[in-house]
């Protein structure tokens, strides 16, 4: 298939998709737009889709878009010297037609930062609302220029141009017509009591058309619900997502049946840490008569979880693939642990956290033994207690024999790594191919040298982020030296905090 499509000239669309695939390593985008005119005309477009997520200080990219304002409102920023004058004229793209992901709360956020860095920098201090101002007019150009937005989320945030920016939108309805994705968070509406932003949120809501994924958390699901049970409402063929983040399903298990049998296209519930998992919400879904495709569930204390627990992993054990469980009780987490490991053999994303009792970790070799077809991305967080130390040994001296021939991702957190039990781990792993592996030994041996003796000359990785004390700045990044070695070997060292992935963003992003 790849050969024909180079020798039918189709190169550049191969090209893109190799470029594609580094869509979230911005240092490789930023090297590719080096290469030449064509990969840089690919590359470009994935750096931009997003820029106000990238996670970095240079907010210079601002000024960018800045060249976009009209000639007054620039020529009002020049008097304060916060346009940078060295930047051209003319730009090669029009970088806002990129723009494809948009979170309100990280455009206001970084266009502040921007501001304020700006003020400093000059020694200025501006008697009017310039940042309110910048941001709408910023808001303004990416209208103007007929930006085609995929992802909307709409986080509830305590600024004056926050409410313009959602009249804007109203009265350019057009700008949101084909958004696919909305995520709604709304943390108190007692904090920030404005019916009037609280309205506005409910049109852009019912405007949609196309919607197919939406994300709500504890305040956000309340607020749809009217929506979603409406007669007229747009979306119950075209809604295939939805994801909970923190919701109380008391608060809304009258009416949590009928929402669901009203989506007809439904593919895909997360349950993210949500409230008020128990009989009240299982007979709910136990009584659809669609079934109910759960592909996300993660748990905690206050997740309320009961014995019915069961009846729901029965119906739905078959759907889930990503899980995560952070319980301190033993008995609860050793029964959880017991209908995972019986109902849900697909799961490929594992986060585990805590882990203090014998049987509970090798309750969690039972499940790793029975989802490693299909297990991708594996996380074991283990603290400190009384038996820290010994059971980081256990994990290590067993798990590498039950490691699937290649994982996505590999995060072992543990408070204390003994370099025996890792080099026993890296040993009976030496068959596992790792995309990402991050290690964070907070207290305690020097594990560079196993690491670089089983790691580094194996070639077993393609990425490594490690913590540990024996560091500066406890990161391996942090030794340039060491950095330049591990890429002699085709390895990237990585920033821990930069290759880690959070299990709340992994959600968000699933398609």
């Amino acid at each position: 298939m790849s050969c024909s499509k180079i020798f039918s000239g189709d190169l550049p669309e191969l090209i893109y998709e190799i470029i594609k695939y580094f869509q979230n390593d911005y240092s490789t985008l930023y090297s590719c737009i080096l290469v030449n005119k064509l990969w840089c005309r690919l590359a470009i477009p994935l750096l931009w889709k997003d820029p106000f997520s990238i996670p970095t200080k240079n907010y210079n990219f601002i000024e960018i878009y800045l060249h976009n304002l009209n000639d007054d409102f620039k020529t009002k920023l020049n008097e304060y010297k916060i346009i940078n004058n060295s930047l051209p004229s003319n730009m090669l793209f029009n970088y806002s037609r990129f723009l494809k992901y948009l979170n309100i709360n990280k455009f206001i956020f970084t266009t502040r930062v921007w501001f304020e860095s700006s003020i400093s920098k000059n020694r200025l201090v501006i008697d009017f609302e310039n940042l309110g101002d910048i941001c709408v007019s910023l808001f303004e150009t990416f209208i103007e220029n007929e930006v085609n937005l995929h992802t909307l989320e709409i986080e509830i945030y305590y600024h004056a141009c926050f409410d313009n920016i959602l009249k804007l939108i109203l009265k350019n309805t057009n700008f949101i017509y084909n958004i696919r994705n909305l995520n709604l968070c709304i943390d108190s509406l007692s904090i920030y009591n404005s019916d009037e932003c609280i309205s506005s949120i409910s049109q852009i809501i019912n405007l949609q058309q196309n919607l197919k994924k939406i994300s709500l958390n504890y305040y956000g699901f309340p607020l749809l619900q009217p929506l979603l049970l409406s007669k007229d409402y747009n979306y119950s063929n075209t809604l295939n997502t939805i994801i909970f983040y923190g919701v109380d399903f008391i608060k809304v298990i009258n009416n949590l049946k009928k929402v669901f049998e009203r989506l007809n296209v439904l593919e895909s519930v997360h349950i993210y840490y949500c409230y008020s998992l128990n009989t009240s919400f299982t007979q709910q879904i136990i009584n659809l008569t669609k079934p109910f495709k759960l592909k996300s569930l993660f748990i905690s204390e206050s997740s309320n979880i009961d014995e019915s627990l069961e009846i729901l992993l029965q119906k739905s054990g078959d759907y889930l693939e990503n899980f995560g469980v952070n319980i301190i009780e033993s008995s609860l987490k050793q029964r959880l642990l017991e209908l995972i490991t019986k109902y849900c053999k697909n799961i490929k994303f594992l986060d585990f956290n805590h882990g203090y009792e014998i049987q509970i970790i090798y309750q969690l070799f039972n499940l790793i033994k029975n989802i490693k077809q299909n297990l991708n991305y594996l996380s074991i967080n283990l603290e400190n207690s009384s038996n820290g130390i010994e059971y980081c040994s256990i994990i290590l001296q067993k798990l590498g024999q039950i490691l699937p021939p290649k994982l996505e991702y590999l995060c072992l957190n543990f408070y204390y790594i003994k370099v025996s039990d890792l080099e026993v781990f890296l040993k009976n792993s030496q068959d596992t191919f790792i995309e990402k592996l991050l290690i964070n030994n907070s207290k305690g041996q020097a594990i560079l040298p196993s690491i670089k003796k089983y790691i580094m000359n194996k070639k077993r990785v393609k990425y490594l982020a490690i913590k540990e004390p024996h560091f500066l700045a406890n990161e391996l990044i942090s030794f340039k030296g060491e950095v330049n070695k591990f890429r002699l070997y085709n390895i990237e060292v990585k920033s821990y905090d930069g290759l880690k992935i959070n299990s709340d963003n992994y959600i968000k992003e699933i398609d």
